[in-house]
């Protein structure tokens, strides 16, 4: 008896997706859900840029913020991140600030190799396993938090999402905390 090795090839896959997905939820039912930021104050952080300096997010204060955790080796953050370039460039002036963290363990020069390849023109920091805890968890890459003038987070998208959709949690967050004047 001779068996088709497609056959053979899924069920592998979804022995191996069973046990990814089991093993998955074993270890986030052993803690404490992680917290929901979504309509709450954005949690502090205190991070390394790629040019040395300390990057917090109190420094965009009466900005709106896009906060993208991503990683070098993140398929789709290679095509989101040049929508976040141009979302910086269009709507910049009005008041929004993109930052990415930058969540893989390549070398900082890497990084940084990897961020000018893509023409990025927004800060680059280098994310800590703490921060990523502060706004609940980031169980996929890319993960994107829209922070309001205001500081609230108003809205958080798991994984690539269209550049329409982006830009419309950009206009949300710029919206968002409109009684404060964004600063220069």
């Amino acid at each position: 008896m001779q068996r088709n090795p497609l056959v053979v090839v899924v069920i592998a896959a979804l022995v191996a997706g069973m046990l990814y997905v089991g093993l998955h939820m074993a270890r986030r039912a052993k803690g404490p859900a992680p917290p929901d930021v979504k309509g709450q104050q954005a949690p502090e952080f205190s991070l390394k840029s790629l040019d040395g300096k300390t990057v917090q997010l109190a420094d965009y204060k009466g900005k709106a913020v896009l906060l993208n955790f991503w990683a070098t080796f993140c398929q789709p953050c290679k095509i989101e991140m040049p929508w976040f370039v141009d979302l910086q460039n269009k709507y910049g002036p009005e008041g929004l600030q993109v930052i990415g963290v930058a969540m893989d363990d390549a070398s900082e020069t890497d990084i940084a190799k990897f961020a000018q390849k893509l023409g990025v023109n927004y800060p680059i920091v280098i994310g800590q396993e703490s921060t990523s805890e502060a706004y609940g968890g980031i169980p996929f890459l890319p993960t994107t938090f829209y922070i309001s003038r205001d500081g609230k987070v108003v809205d958080k998208v798991f994984g690539l999402k269209g550049k329409s959709e982006i830009e419309e949690s950009v206009k949300k967050a710029l919206s968002g905390g409109g009684a404060v004047q964004a600063q220069k």
